[in-house]
């Protein structure tokens, strides 16, 4: 894995988060706890989506980033 890829979207008020190339998508899992699984064809999973982050949408998103 090289990078992690995190977009935060105020208008549909999710958060995505992909371990690995978006294009491998080929199936969704709904965990039921408002979060998706995103999988590859070999149901691996290389991402997911948290549905209603922000309970206020005009909320600033503080963000550090750790590099190692």
């Amino acid at each position: 894995m090289d990078k992690i890829k995190v977009i935060i979207n105020k208008e549909s008020n999710t958060l995505d988060v992909w371990f690995d190339d978006a294009e491998k998508e080929f199936i969704c899992e709904e965990t039921g706890d408002e979060v998706i699984l995103k999988k590859d064809r070999a149901n691996r999973v290389i991402g997911f989506e948290k549905l209603n982050v922000f309970t206020n949408k005009k909320s600033n998103i503080p963000v550090e980033v750790i590099t190692t």
